[in-house]
C-alpha cells in the first residue's frame, strides 16, 4: 500500500541578505505590500503601541497562465536551527505574535492568470504585547498539491510565498546578546607532522533581548605565552538574529596546533552590544601523550615498588 504524506514548505519565501530589495516571489507568484510599483516596498515596516490596531494592504501577483487560489494567513518568523536562516511557522503551528495578531480580510483568494489582487490586512496588537521587535510574514499558500513519489511513499507538497512583516511595539528596547556553550573538537594525526590538523569550534549565539540584531562574530585563538594563533571574522553568521532566538553555529580551524595549550575566544558584536565566550584547549599528539602517560605510570610503579621493598627502621 502506498502511504500519502502532505508536506507544507514555507522556507523558500524570503530574500537573502545582500540581495536587492524586491517582492518575495518564487517565479510563479509574488507577495508584497501594496505600493505604486512592484518592489518599491518589499516588506511591511510597522510601528504601534500595545492595544493599537493597524491596517494595510497586501498584493498578490500571479505570473502563470492559469488562475491560482491561495490561502492567506499571518505567521511568526524564527531563525532556523541549521544555519540561522529566516523562516516562518506553518499555518498549523502555534503562533504567538505576528501570526496571532494579523488577519487578512479574505483568508482565501483566487488571482486570475497574469493578474493581481489586493487584500486588506488588519494587525491588532494586544494591550499586554511585549515591547520591541516582532517579526513574521503575510503568507500566500498555494492550494495546489504537487505529488512526488519516493519509493513506497507518495509525498504531497504545497508551496508558499510571503512578505515579511517587521513590527516595532512601543516601549523599552533592550539589545542583549550572548555567546554560549563554546566547545572545541580537535582532529590531530597520531604521529605529529604526518598531516595537517584541524579543529571544529562550536558555539551558540543567543539573542537575549527584544530587538533584532545584525551580529558579527570574530574568532581568536591564543597559545602558550599569549601567542596569537588565529584571528579572523567568521562567515556563516546570520544577517538577522531575531529576538529570543538561539542558534548553534560552527567554524572550522584548519591548521590548529598539534602541540600547544591555549584558549579560543569568540566575540559577538552588534549595535550597542559586545559579548564573548571562551574555551581552553590542550593540543597533545596521541602518540606522545600515550608515551608520556605510560612513562608516568611506569615511574609511579617503580617508586611504589621501591618503597615497598625498602627495609623499615
Amino acid at each position: 500500500m502506498v502511504r500519502k504524506l502532505s508536506v507544507l514548505l514555507t522556507g523558500l519565501l524570503l530574500l537573502l541578505s545582500g540581495v536587492p530589495a524586491t517582492a518575495a516571489e518564487n517565479g510563479e507568484w509574488a507577495v508584497y505590500p501594496a505600493a505604486s510599483q512592484l518592489g518599491s516596498r518589499p516588506y511591511f515596516y510597522l510601528a504601534a503601541d500595545p492595544g493599537d490596531t493597524l491596517t494595510d494592504t497586501v498584493t498578490l501577483s500571479n505570473k502563470t497562465a492559469a488562475p491560482l487560489t491561495f490561502r492567506l494567513y499571518g505567521a511568526d518568523a524564527y531563525n532556523t536551527a541549521r544555519d540561522g536562516g529566516f523562516a516562518v511557522r506553518t499555518e498549523k503551528e502555534p503562533q504567538r505574535s505576528i501570526g496571532a495578531w494579523l488577519r487578512p480580510d479574505r483568508p482565501r483568494i483566487t488571482v486570475p492568470a497574469r493578474g493581481k489582487a489586493s487584500v486588506l490586512i488588519t494587525l491588532t496588537v494586544p494591550p499586554g504585547a511585549e515591547p520591541g521587535d516582532h517579526v513574521g510574514a503575510v503568507v500566500a499558500l498555494d492550494e495546489r498539491i504537487d505529488r512526488a513519489r519516493g519509493g513506497p511513499v507518495t509525498v504531497g507538497v504545497q508551496r508558499a510565498v510571503g512578505a515579511r512583516v517587521y513590527l516595532r511595539v512601543g516601549g523599552p528596547t533592550v539589545p542583549a546578546l550572548a555567546v554560549e556553550d563554546v566547545t572545541l573538537d580537535q582532529d590531530r594525526p597520531l604521529v605529529p607532522g604526518t598531516r595537517e590538523s584541524s579543529a571544529l569550534v562550536s558555539y551558540t549565539l543567543h539573542n537575549r533581548g527584544n530587538v533584532t540584531l545584525n551580529p558579527r562574530v570574530a574568532l581568536r585563538a591564543e597559545g602558550l605565552f599569549g601567542r596569537t594563533l588565529l584571528d579572523r571574522d567568521l562567515a556563516g553568521v546570520p544577517s538577522e538574529l531575531l529576538p529570543r532566538q538561539r542558534i548553534r553555529l560552527t567554524a572550522r580551524w584548519t591548521g590548529s596546533p598539534q602541540l600547544d595549550r591555549g584558549e579560543v575566544t569568540l566575540t559577538a558584536t552588534a549595535k550597542d552590544v559586545r559579548e564573548s565566550g571562551t574555551v581552553s584547549f590542550l593540543a597533545l599528539p596521541w602518540l606522545a601523550g600515550g608515551i608520556l602517560i605510560a612513562g608516568v605510570a611506569a615511574a609511579s610503579m617503580a617508586l611504589w615498588a621501591r618503597r615497598r621493598g625498602a627495609p623499615s627502621t
